[in-house]
């Protein structure tokens, strides 16, 4: 997996990651910690970018919902929780749209997972990276 940061700016300023290769139990945690980099830094908005993301675990979703929980200030869950911390995903499910971390351009078998698990109902996806700006 490679993740690399570039900036956009909208109404407000947006983090966009890019997320490329396999988003598993092997990584996760790396995306995790990086969104934690960024929020330290001041982003308050992220667009997550998934059009070169071809694969994505459970572990994947996890990380997708800690990145929520740490752009809304909320300690992410612990990672060595395991189930436990993918179940705490799907009470937070309930929530609605998540303001500060969108999606961008998940590959269709990506899709299809947020689709299975309804993270669908939890993120805005979008397939424009100048709508997805705009969106925040």
């Amino acid at each position: 997996m490679d993740l690399t940061i570039e900036q956009a700016q909208g109404r407000v300023p947006v983090a966009i990651l890019r997320i490329k290769g396999a988003l598993d139990a092997s990584n996760y945690e790396d995306v995790i910690v990086k969104a934690r980099e960024l929020y330290d830094a001041g982003t308050r908005h992220l667009l997550v970018d998934m059009a070169e993301m071809h694969f994505m675990s459970s572990s994947g979703l996890v990380a997708l919902h800690s990145i929520v929980m740490l752009l809304r200030g909320q300690p992410s869950p612990d990672p060595e929780m395991g189930w436990q911390a993918f179940h705490a995903l799907g009470h937070d499910r309930d929530t609605g749209k998540q303001p500060h971390v969108k999606l961008l351009n998940p590959q269709p078998k990506i899709r299809q997972i947020l689709q299975i698990t309804n993270m669908d109902e939890f993120f805005e996806i979008h397939t424009d990276l100048q709508t997805a700006v705009a969106s925040f």
